[in-house]
């Protein structure tokens, strides 16, 4: 009985010591930075920046390349280019569209060694990232709640009024700029009803 007792002590002295030896991992709130130490063990491990170059919420700090998308994912801008980091389950759905039988990304993962061997995007799956756009799992493109009547690419209509075919059939790589634009009907100028066509010109 002795012996057993000892066992579960040293096992339990054992637990404590190597879990205190891991504390400084985990999620690490950069508000709270100063107030917790955690800049401290940080620069201890190599940082060389100050705790307000990572989180300034009055000035410009390394919070700022941290972007917000797809219903609360955040994600990092780790390139000029617009490379982003995030977590597999925010990029769930478009590894879902570019994957088959034959490539299952979700699974496996994909790895782009160079631009050529990128998996191309669609319209669609940009405006998804875009705040206030919302697209229903039937392709309709909401923004602020509206429907979108039209896309247009260099001033002129694409697809004839579906802007469902549309953002599906453009590829995302001739994006350069996506303006809303919130334009009412002459009947409803006239009548003073609220129910705007919204219309998203692409600009490339």
């Amino acid at each position: 009985m002795k012996l057993t007792v000892r066992k579960c002590l040293i096992a339990a002295v054992a637990a404590l010591t190597i879990g205190s030896a891991r504390a400084d991992e985990g999620m690490w709130l950069l508000q709270l930075m100063k107030q917790q130490n955690s800049i401290d063990m940080m620069k201890k491990q190599g940082l060389k920046l100050e705790a307000d170059a990572l989180y300034n919420p009055n000035g410009v700090s390394l919070k700022d390349a941290v972007g917000i998308f797809g219903g609360g994912c955040t994600g990092e801008i780790i390139s000029p280019e617009g490379l982003i980091l995030t977590n597999h389950h925010c990029g769930y759905d478009a590894i879902q569209q570019h994957s088959s039988v034959e490539h299952d990304y979700l699974t496996d993962g994909f790895w782009a060694m160079n631009r050529n061997e990128e998996l191309p995007t669609s319209v669609r799956d940009l405006l998804k990232l875009l705040p206030n756009v919302t697209v229903t799992e039937h392709g309709q493109i909401l923004v602020q709640g509206k429907p979108v009547s039209k896309i247009l690419v260099d001033g002129k209509d694409f697809f004839s009024n579906n802007p469902e075919m549309a953002s599906k059939s453009l590829p995302g790589k001739i994006v350069d700029k996506v303006q809303v634009i919130d334009q009412s009907s002459e009947v409803d100028r006239l009548t003073g009803f609220d129910n705007a066509h919204l219309h998203i010109t692409i600009k490339i």
